[in-house]
């Protein structure tokens, strides 16, 4: 039963009749917490018109409820706020049609492929606190696409070549006296990411000297010999010098391995990994079908750029005077490679909003081209995490990397568990396991009940708290719901069939409108890419359910056919709190 609609069309058939005012759009807001009801009318809109009083329009529109919808219990009105109650037969009604839906959280099918491309990392170092936002956001944006009935391809696009990887392998290469993850018990990323802060390091040196021989702050960072090499070596690379491809290959492969091993910490995975070494040269044939078109246009130096004036941006370069891609070019021939692909109907990049306007561009580039999937194409732009340290830089070494940080959460998740001293009977790999989930649990929830646009701080003591709006609180809600279910199994209460009810406590009504707005939610959260707004859902009905389970005996109630349907309004409380935060990629530990 879809309540909205029937108190929709009510109000409709209240106002025809009443008052001959023909509506076609009802809007029904939440009740506030202060007052009496589920569901809010405003009659403000009509007062003027119909020259009635809030409160006579109000309460004729209330009484034709109660008499006509066959849902409505009571009503009240307040100034010109319509707050309507629904009977308690209807939620039970609404309660025993979840309860039969084995499906419930999951859309209707809708015969469309969505990919999601997210992580897009650099081979020169580890992943850190910046991509954990990146690939949370990107793997929960495609779990709540699936849930809305998509096909979802999760894909990844690795940056795997160019100036920066070579910076990596050339130190390695003058420094690395033949080091190996093997030799140094360093994960490959790691090793990789110590060699670019090394290259930088002895970059800066020789800026300086350059500098002290009278260049200017310019001249010395292009000419230092540093930089010349490391430009050399991309030279070699793209002419497939066999020395420099070997160690790119070697590098590459460590990085790969160590990449893996984080991603399966994150608990994210991948469909589709894209290599822009595969790629960077897609793009020249769409330049060339531009030019034809008319979309791009020639410069006396050869180049190739867009005037995008009229678009309000700028003109843009798309191939170099000596041939060469940039990042757009490439990008451009990735695009049509995953249409060619998978035919999707939607493609949405998740890459931080610092390029905004390189998407802003290549969505309008796309347009012009005229290519069939440009109108699918959404850029998940996010913000930035910051520390309570402060900003973050790869190249300097001072990156809060993603593997140390997922490590001490663990251990944060291990003291904070073992303060409040109740897994005693647990053994280690069953303590360990709750540890990781915990850690995990809060680092997700913490990252991601963030509108996705907004910069954020990252507090990593505040997110593992075990009150509040965090992870933990949630998953503690579903243990203590486990540890109920376990208890009736114990009892050998069956909770097979549902009992026939008069009544429900207030507490109950809301856990029934919260289940009930689960679909609403997903549909919400598909349709904006918002994991925020299933973070909050999840919190609400967790928060909603702690009130009933303070204000509502269970096992102490003396009606038998009260227990029976608290433990199945329990258990169903449970599983759509454990499909909710699934969204987010969060697990629920059973005990805690």
């Amino acid at each position: 039963m879809n309540i909205e609609k029937v108190l929709q069309d009510s109000i409709k058939a209240a106002l025809l009749q009443k008052f001959e005012v023909s509506e076609n759009e009802i809007i029904l807001q939440p009740t506030k917490k202060d007052f009496e009801g589920t569901y809010t009318f405003v009659v403000f809109p009509y007062v003027k018109t119909l020259r009635k009083s809030p409160v006579e329009l109000g309460n004729t529109i209330g009484e034709f409820l109660k008499e006509n919808s066959g849902i409505v219990s009571t009503y009240n009105v307040v100034q010109g706020f319509l707050n309507i109650s629904v009977s308690d037969s209807t939620w039970l009604s609404i309660f025993k049609e979840i309860s039969a839906d084995k499906n419930f959280g999951q859309l209707p099918d809708k015969n469309e492929t969505v990919m999601v491309e997210y992580s897009s990392p650099n081979t020169n170092k580890p992943l850190h606190l910046g991509h954990l936002r990146n690939n949370f956001l990107g793997f929960s944006v495609a779990q709540i696409l699936a849930a809305n009935g998509y096909k979802v391809v999760k894909a990844n696009l690795v940056n795997d070549r160019g100036i920066h990887i070579c910076k990596s392998m050339l130190a390695y290469q003058k420094f690395g006296k033949g080091e190996t993850p093997e030799s140094t018990g360093m994960k490959g990323d790691h090793l990789v990411g110590k060699y670019y802060v090394e290259f930088d390091k002895h970059y800066k040196t020789e800026i300086e000297a350059l500098k002290a021989q009278g260049l200017s702050e310019d001249e010395a960072k292009k000419q230092a010999p540093l930089l010349i090499e490391a430009q050399e070596m991309l030279l070699k690379w793209e002419n497939g010098e066999t020395e420099t491809v070997a160690l790119w290959e070697k590098m590459n492969e460590w990085v790969f391995a160590g990449f893996n091993e984080t991603y399966k910490k994150m608990g994210v995975s991948f469909d589709k990994m894209y290599r822009e070494s595969n790629t960077y040269l897609l793009g020249k044939e769409t330049v060339e079908e531009g030019l034809t078109k008319g979309v791009f246009f020639k410069k006396e130096d050869g180049s190739v750029w867009i005037d995008l004036t009229d678009e309000g941006l700028d003109q843009k370069l798309v191939l170099r005077k000596d041939g060469t891609s940039v990042y757009i070019t490439q990008d451009m021939g990735t695009a049509d490679l995953k249409f060619k692909d998978f035919n999707m109907s939607k493609s949405i990049y998740v890459v931080g909003n610092e390029q905004d306007y390189h998407f802003d561009v290549l969505f309008k580039i796309i347009k012009k081209l005229g290519r069939s999937y440009a109108d699918g194409c959404f850029h998940l732009s996010y913000g930035m995490v910051d520390l309570p340290t402060g900003k973050m830089k790869s190249r300097e070494g001072t990156v809060v990397d993603a593997d140390d940080l997922m490590s001490e959460m663990v251990e944060t998740a291990r003291e904070r568990t073992n303060e409040l001293g109740k897994i005693e009977d647990f053994t280690s790999e069953e303590a360990e396991e709750l540890y990781r989930t915990l850690a995990m649990g809060a680092l997700k929830y913490f990252l991601l009940k963030v509108d996705p646009k907004k910069r954020m701080l990252f507090n990593p003591q505040e997110s593992i708290d075990f009150q509040g709006n965090t992870g933990p609180f949630i998953q503690y809600t579903f243990a203590r719901i486990s540890s109920i279910l376990r208890k009736a199994e114990q009892l050998g209460i069956s909770l097979e069939t549902l009992p026939e009810l008069n009544g429900l406590h207030e507490s109950e009504q809301e856990v029934i409108y919260l289940l009930s707005q689960f679909p609403n939610r997903i549909a919400d959260a598909g349709r904006e890419y918002a994991p925020s707004l299933i973070a909050q859902y999840a919190y609400d009905l967790a928060k909603a359910y702690n009130r009933f389970y303070n204000e509502v005996s269970i096992f102490n109630e003396t009606e038998e056919d009260l227990v029976r349907f608290r433990l199945a309004f329990s258990k169903i409380t449970g599983e759509t709190i454990q499909k909710a935060i699934a969204l987010l990629g969060v697990g629920v530990p059973s005990r805690m």
